[in-house]
């Protein structure tokens, strides 16, 4: 016997979009991957020629290899700990060619439209033209579009110095002997800050509001390899007393440093994983100020009312969701906001999934893998989702459990716990196969386009 299944589009050719597509690939599916770029890795490859990444120079994972790897393709045991972006994108190289998903991949091929057509199958617009697919997979990040600050700042239209956003920080070279200010206590505020630190004349890193500080290393073992962190049989708040504890324990007090103490408990907002911020702080190579007031000049005011002179002030205050591809009408994401069924499904189109569209505390890949497979398994009949009543209250019922834990901000709307989110999901797949048998393994996309037909 043989089974048609649907012809399938992925969108990205990022750590997202290939695992996604050798989910397909791996199961029979007659799937395409257009990629903007023309190579693989997204937002890993330095100097990317879309655009699109915000990859530095400098920049090393901060989630370690053996949390951030594929299950079943480890990075090379001879990678660091925490490798940095060269070695990451080799990685993703080397995945693709391994699973010999390479010719699958359209390079340099962006979507101009995704649009979904009177019969329900997708039309995708790219330089060559047109086609057709009957399903969809978005895999196009949500670290490229830049967004600044809300409103702006007093006085930003005039200021006399350059004003620019992470998202276009390249490497340090630039900032030798400037003053510059550094807006944000993420990730990116912080290696960014210490990168400027060797090279600036002044470097002000200034705190919208207090963030924990967690180290790459606790015991001489990455800190995301502790097990009390990444155990989701244990309940939440214990393991956030836990691990607030030991966190407390190893750094101290915050404020000794002069930073901010945070306005939340640990584990409430998305943390910062830095093993040299405090280390340039005692050294008084970074000094701390409270959030931006407004700028005048040359200077930047704080809220506490000092100035200082800035050449370059860079804001580090994250990005927006964005698909451009999609008409705003059919799909987008107002205040980074996008209601979907465990982060993948779309409650109302059941021919289009979102994979990577989360904000793990972990890395995205595994996950993104996960949900690959998942859709995969839905798309041949051997998953079937929830009624879409059940559907909408499980995700009601996300949604005001993450409002409940985490400090309101646009950063947080799609905020999932890695280990608690993969063992969710397999108890589910459990349950979807159950009512995918009951229903005789039917396919929930009918393959309208042609594709091929594979052994069932």
């Amino acid at each position: 016997m043989s089974q048609q299944l649907p012809r399938v589009a992925v969108i990205g050719a990022g750590s997202s979009g290939i695992t996604a597509l050798k989910g397909l690939v791996e199961r029979g599916f007659d799937a395409t991957c257009f990629e903007a770029s023309d190579r693989i890795g997204g937002n890993w490859v330095y100097e990317n020629k879309n655009g699109m990444s915000a990859c530095y120079r400098d920049l090393h994972i901060n989630t370690s290899r053996l949390r951030m790897a594929y299950s079943d393709y480890p990075m090379p045991e001879d990678y660091p700990d925490y490798p940095n972006h060269e070695q990451i994108a080799a990685y993703f190289d080397d995945y693709v060619d391994h699973f010999g998903l390479r010719e699958r991949i359209r390079f340099e091929r962006p979507v101009e439209h995704a649009a979904r057509l009177d019969d329900g199958t997708w039309e995708i617009t790219t330089r060559d033209g047109t086609e057709r697919f009957d399903a969809l997979l978005v895999a196009n990040g949500h670290h490229w579009n830049p967004r600044w600050p809300e409103p702006a700042f007093p006085g930003s239209e005039d200021f006399e110095g350059i004003q620019m956003h992470a998202h276009s920080y390249m490497n340090p070279d630039f900032l030798a002997d400037k003053d510059v200010v550094i807006l944000g206590m993420g990730n990116s505020a912080m290696d960014i800050s210490v990168e400027a630190s060797y090279v600036a004349r002044n470097v002000y890193l200034a705190a919208r509001r207090g963030a924990y500080i967690v180290p790459k290393y606790i015991f001489g073992k990455p800190t995301d390899q502790l097990g009390g962190w990444v155990n989701p049989r244990i309940p939440f708040k214990i393991r956030q007393k836990s691990v607030a504890a030991l966190i407390n324990t190893y750094v101290g007090d915050l404020e000794r440093f002069g930073l901010p103490k945070p306005d939340h408990e640990f584990g409430e907002a998305h943390p910062t994983i830095s093993s040299r911020i405090l280390d340039r702080i005692t050294h008084g190579a970074i000094t701390i100020k409270p959030n931006i007031r407004r700028l005048e000049g040359n200077e930047v005011e704080f809220d506490d009312g000092t100035r200082v002179h800035a050449d370059v002030v860079i804001y580090c205050t994250g990005y927006k969701i964005t698909f451009p591809f999609f008409d705003e009408d059919l799909i987008s994401a107002p205040d980074n906001r996008i209601d979907l069924y465990r982060r993948v499904f779309h409650p109302e189109i059941d021919n289009v999934f979102f994979i990577g569209l989360l904000q793990p505390l972990g890395a995205v890949m595994p996950l993104s893998e996960a949900q690959g497979r998942w859709v995969a398994d839905y798309l041949s009949g051997d998953y079937a989702l929830p009624t879409e009543a059940e559907m909408r209250r499980t995700m009601a019922e996300d949604m005001a459990a993450m409002q409940r834990r985490y400090v309101a901000s646009k950063r947080h709307t799609i905020q999932v716990d890695f280990d608690d989110y993969l063992y969710e999901l397999e108890r589910e797949l459990k349950k979807g196969r159950q009512r995918a048998e009951r229903q005789g393994n039917r396919l929930p996309v009918e393959p309208r386009v042609a594709g091929e037909a594979v052994a069932a």
